[in-house]
């Protein structure tokens, strides 16, 4: 069965074995992430089908980023698969599928 992982400075931060995918973004579900390296960031963006993203920033050892993840707490219906799922900005955490 495939896996989808997501590694920042090293660390496997969400690895999870069925995943959603939206506009080429995985979205991890919440029981897949490692939320000890994740805070809630004040920072909130609009999407016109799925609502407002909410943001983490990401913190391991010594390197953090802000804003690096993504999730939707309360999408528009379209968008239902995807409540409380993460996305992580492919610049900034490295995700891959094995």
């Amino acid at each position: 069965m495939p896996t989808a992982t997501a590694v920042f400075n090293g660390k496997t931060i969400a690895k999870a074995d069925s995943w959603e995918t939206v506009e080429g973004n995985v979205y991890f579900p919440p029981s897949s992430l490692d939320k000890s390296v994740l805070s809630v960031t004040n920072t909130h963006t609009g999407c016109p089908w799925k609502g407002v993203a909410s943001y983490y920033s990401i913190k391991v050892d010594d390197k953090e980023v802000k804003d690096a993840a993504w999730f939707y707490p309360e999408p528009k219906e379209k968008a239902m698969n995807i409540k409380d799922h993460v996305a992580f900005y492919k610049n900034k955490v490295e995700i891959s599928m094995t």
